[in-house]
């Protein structure tokens, strides 16, 4: 039996989104700092916190370069070699809709100037020691926390 409507090209299933964060660090007198960004308003639960600079992944196109591609949009800095780093799941973990994080670890030169772009209201290299469940949006604390271990 075929699911598939005619006008949207759904299968009929209802599966999660697939979402991408670049996890860019570099160490400056012996501190180490991740490439952030502040979040504008939407989901509006977040608004104002750091997150890593990502995005949802579009259909056809491989997660590796989505990551590439949403870090560019939200930073302007370029990356590149993603190596899986971690896998957020949990159906609750986004308000909008089930999303599954895939956390990738991206190499990008240490010297450049981030500036924000596409949603971030400020694209910014933040001391890790500096970040908290206070002012870290959703799950990515979680990273923040593996991080520092």
């Amino acid at each position: 039996m075929n699911r598939e409507c005619e006008y949207c090209e759904s299968d009929g299933y209802l599966n999660p989104a697939v979402a991408v964060d670049a996890v860019a660090l570099r160490e400056v007198d012996s501190i180490i700092e991740a490439l952030m960004i502040k979040r504008g308003s939407d989901p509006q639960i977040w608004e104002g916190q750091w997150a890593f600079p990502g995005g949802f992944v579009d259909y056809g196109e491989d997660p590796k370069d989505a990551v590439i591609r949403e870090l560019m949009e939200e930073t302007g800095v370029s990356g590149s070699n993603p190596i899986v780093l971690d896998i957020h799941g949990g159906p609750e973990r986004d308000p909008r809709k089930h999303v599954i994080g895939l956390f990738y670890l991206v190499t990008v030169d240490p010297r450049e100037v981030p500036v924000a772009g596409d949603d971030a209201e400020e694209a910014a290299w933040i001391r890790i020691s500096e970040l908290g469940p206070e002012n870290v949006a959703g799950s990515h604390i979680e990273i923040i926390e593996t991080l520092r271990d």
